[in-house]
């Protein structure tokens, strides 16, 4: 009890006692650990079971808990559908926004805007970018079986590759490569998950894949490429795969500036990654906190021995730098933009 010796007047105590009501459920209300405990975090795969993003986000999901304040229990959830833009348009118009969600998207989500007006129904630079996984490779290979060898081929002759969707890398990149380069890729979208791809190789509905992430194609096929039962034709990435020295990249095929531009707008999605977000309007210190679990789970050794097992790589890239390669990517001159969505368009 406050004494008249601690306090000077009854009205000032009383005051006092108003200001220390008032404040402590906010503080509360914005302790991200007061907040999580005993909830359950949800984290919305844009993409089928058993893709690279699936099974990296359940990897992630195995280990993140832990590392936010009030240790929530984190679930998965799928949401398919073209190229994660349903996901996204969902989580930006409905959230939601208490930082209980978080959208796992292709890594060319942040483009969609630039690429796909039409169907994008959210502002990327709005959303709270947790981080990203990796920052991959992709991979153009072929079945054994098919008549393409190399990219002179590719350049030459038809090349039916499979594709999950518009907006994905493994429809845009080919799309983009017959405009800027002249290749021959026809591809086939629909597919619901690069298993799925994998499968039509097999039985010869496709010839191969276009542009996979390499780490994922490693995780789900094993020993397909020393086996023979692949061949890499080529990469895209602003620097080679370890695994892919010998491999050439699409951007040699670049020569002129604006096929310069364009590739780094293309290029551009590897270094988002497999990217995490929130929808807008997460109270701050929640999105700090998701951020700080997310990298510490980065560094988890438990986290890293069972990548390591799965084959998944792990090159991550902190919150706050993905939501600034947003807003740089945001910025991409109109022209250069226009000139990149004209090439992936759905003819």
């Amino acid at each position: 009890m406050t004494s008249p010796r601690n306090c000077a007047s009854a009205i000032a105590c009383g005051g006092l006692a108003i200001a220390i009501a008032t404040v402590t459920p906010s503080f509360a209300q914005e302790d991200p650990a007061a907040f999580y405990a005993g909830k359950q975090v949800r984290i919305v795969v844009g993409i089928g079971v058993g893709s690279g993003y699936d099974l990296t986000a359940r990897l992630v999901a195995r280990h993140i808990g832990k590392h936010i304040p009030g240790k929530p229990d984190v679930i998965v959830n799928n949401q398919p559908g073209a190229g994660s833009i349903t996901m996204s348009n969902a989580l930006y118009a409905s959230g939601p926004r208490d930082g209980t969600v978080i959208g796992a998207p292709f890594n060319g989500m942040p483009t969609v805007p630039l690429l796909q007006p039409d169907q994008s129904r959210f502002d990327p630079t709005k959303l709270g970018w947790v981080g990203s996984a990796n920052r991959p490779v992709q991979a153009t290979y072929v079945w054994h079986a098919a008549p393409i060898k190399s990219m002179a081929d590719i350049l030459s002759r038809e090349f039916v590759v499979g594709s999950q969707a518009p907006g994905s890398s493994q429809h845009d990149y080919p799309a983009a490569a017959n405009v800027l380069f002249g290749a021959k890729f026809k591809v086939i979208n629909g597919y619901e998950a690069t298993p799925k791809i994998h499968l039509a190789m097999e039985r010869g509905e496709v010839m191969g894949a276009g542009a996979t992430s390499w780490s994922t194609v490693k995780a789900l096929t094993g020993d397909w490429r020393k086996d023979g039962k692949i061949t890499v034709i080529s990469q895209w990435g602003f620097r080679k795969h370890p695994d892919l020295m010998d491999v050439p990249t699409w951007s040699d095929l670049a020569t002129t500036d604006i096929q310069k531009q364009a590739m780094k707008l293309l290029l551009a999605r590897l270094e988002f990654g497999i990217p995490y977000f929130t929808p807008p309007e997460v109270p701050p210190a929640r999105l700090t906190a998701l951020r700080r679990a997310f990298d510490e789970t980065m560094k988890d050794q438990a986290f890293l021995g069972e990548a390591e097992k799965m084959k998944l790589e792990v090159d991550p890239m902190s919150g706050e730098d993905v939501q600034k390669l947003v807003a740089e990517v945001a910025a991409t001159p109109p022209e250069v933009a226009k000139l990149v969505r004209d090439a992936i368009a759905v003819k």
